[in-house]
């Protein structure tokens, strides 16, 4: 594997605008008319959004990433996909190295709702 090139530099300013939360994935569910997309509801701690992610394809049971924690980007705006709202945007690694995509999750469990840097 050949690692993706590293992006352009940013300021620290700009890092810290990026809202990274902790949340724990209640549900997987399908997304109508989607080959590739599933919906989430993820639970922050102190609300649920729902989350669309193109996981369907990487997976052979999408449900198996239930009850686990994973990290979020929070602060983006909705999204409308597939007829349906993105709330969040789902932190994964490995897509764009042409690995199969895994979870970024904490190394212990911590609350809901928890911010990421």
């Amino acid at each position: 594997m050949t690692p993706a090139p590293v992006k352009p530099t940013i300021s620290p300013e700009l890092l810290n605008q990026i809202d990274i939360r902790i949340g724990t994935i209640e549900s997987v569910s399908e997304v109508p008319d989607s080959d590739k997309l599933v919906a989430i509801c993820v639970n922050f701690g102190d609300h649920r959004r729902t989350v669309l992610a193109g996981i369907k394809r990487e997976r052979s049971n999408p449900r198996e990433i239930e009850g686990r924690q994973a990290l979020f980007v929070v602060n983006l705006p909705p999204r409308k996909m597939a007829g349906m709202i993105s709330e969040a945007m789902l932190f994964d690694v490995g897509y764009p190295d042409g690995v199969t995509p895994v979870l970024a999750v904490p190394e212990a469990a911590v609350p809901n709702g928890t911010r990421a840097g």
